[in-house]
């Protein structure tokens, strides 16, 4: 992260500020909810693919840095949401959103960073890049609804599993990528390439995180570990684990994931199979898979410090389990 930062860390600044204009509202809890969760410590991971992709593809206008704050403002809008249907307390290790000011004001303010995303895209004025992240839009909420169908489900397959990554989590990344190539008016190529690279450091990111849903604390994660788990959600250190476990051990997860509360013992259970069974380290092994993809993608551009931002990024990603 410290190489990508380095490269572009005063249009990041900029994007911050960008955040706070279009934020603009005469609804003074729009602006509250929008900079609490805006400012609650995200590593700004999309916006930095656009800004590093653009770079990398030779742009040097100033439309970089307002389309970087819509992908933030895409993916706020998500969060909001998520925290509502998954009932989460935390977000980033601070109280979430709906938890101070409840699941009707996160919705709408949501709703709002949503519908604001399409008037700065529309403003921005590029067809190409409009096209992009509106259907990144939309394929984000099939996802979403994808993960809902999916709740509890121990037949989930790996292969399933990853199709509602791609489109929940990787599809933004993905889109931030190929925004920045747009840009910079790279060859359908070297667009193409970009636009997979993202896919899969999406799809790692995410993996990580599963894993980091039974390995962290609180405090390194910035979510209450076992959430996932008390939701129902197969993630793939588990679906990995059901694959190896004894026929005893299967129904046991299956009467834990159908409670509608889980005590201490339900989670020690189930993460001791996890780690018994190397559900963890598959995962991990997986996520590493996608990143040495994601990395060969770049091989369609030279050298240069965005290329080398780009990697470093990369490596970033399967470094968060300690």
């Amino acid at each position: 992260m410290e190489a990508a930062l380095a490269l572009i860390g005063n249009d990041l600044k900029n994007v911050e500020l960008q955040f706070k204009k279009d934020l603009q509202s005469d609804v003074p809890l729009i602006r509250k909810v929008g900079e609490y969760v805006l400012s609650s410590g995200g590593k700004r991971i999309r916006p930095a693919l656009l800004l590093l992709a653009a770079k990398l593809c030779g742009y040097t206008g100033d439309r970089h840095v307002p389309l970087a704050s819509v992908i933030e403002f895409i993916h706020t809008a998500t969060l909001l949401h998520d925290d509502v249907v998954d009932s989460a307390n935390l977000r980033r290790g601070i109280a979430s959103a709906n938890t101070l000011w409840g699941n009707e004001a996160s919705v709408l303010v949501g709703d709002f960073l949503f519908s604001k995303s399409f008037s700065l895209m529309v403003a921005d004025g590029d067809l190409a890049v409009l096209k992009v992240l509106s259907a990144a839009t939309t394929i984000i909420a099939e996802g979403e609804v994808l993960q809902l169908v999916s709740t509890s489900d121990m037949e989930l397959t790996e292969e399933r599993y990853i199709e509602v990554v791609k489109c929940k989590t990787a599809i933004l990344l993905s889109a931030a990528c190929q925004a920045g190539a747009i840009l910079g008016k790279a060859s359908p190529e070297q667009e193409d390439a970009l636009r997979e690279f993202g896919l899969r450091l999406g799809i790692a990111f995410q993996l990580m995180d599963d894993t980091l849903d039974y390995v962290a604390s609180e405090e390194e994660f910035g979510k209450c570990i076992g959430h996932d788990l008390e939701e129902g959600k197969i993630t793939l250190p588990l679906i990995h684990t059901l694959k190896r476990c004894a026929p005893v051990e299967r129904e046991r997860v299956g009467e834990i994931i159908d409670k509608e509360l889980l005590d201490k013992d339900d989670f020690h259970s189930v993460f001791e199979l996890v780690h018994r069974h190397g559900g963890i380290d598959y995962a991990v092994g997986r996520a590493r898979d996608y990143i040495a993809e994601a990395k060969a993608l770049l091989d369609a551009f030279p050298l240069s410090p965005a290329k080398d931002a780009l990697l470093s990024l990369s490596d970033y990603v399967v470094t968060r389990v300690k």
